[in-house]
């Protein structure tokens, strides 16, 4: 192989490589479509494994930047959310100010 045919090669599957990338990134961050036996229950999400909402500068889901993050909610059972017991306190349905 020549070194033109290496470096067309070489573009091509790098080229291969980044559209991968994007597709496994846009899946990752899309958000989970309502569960309508399930709560969101805010405050719970470990980092980067929040359903969604994780403030500012985040596109939605794994984007928790640390463990139970008030504003990053996992979907939970219905009626379970404020009897889970985190480090920092229990769930809520309803974002956690810090």
């Amino acid at each position: 192989m020549n070194s033109k045919n290496a470096f067309t090669a070489a573009t091509i599957a790098s080229s291969f490589a980044a559209a991968l990338t994007m597709i496994a990134t846009a899946a990752t961050a899309a958000p989970k479509p309502p569960q309508p036996t399930m709560d969101k229950c805010f405050g719970i999400a470990l980092k980067g494994d929040n359903d969604c909402a994780a403030g500012a500068g985040t596109t939605c889901a794994g984007t928790s930047a640390s463990d139970y993050q008030g504003n990053a909610w996992k979907y939970v059972p219905k009626g379970t959310c404020e009897t889970i017991k985190t480090p920092k306190g229990t769930g809520s349905l309803e974002p956690i100010k810090s």
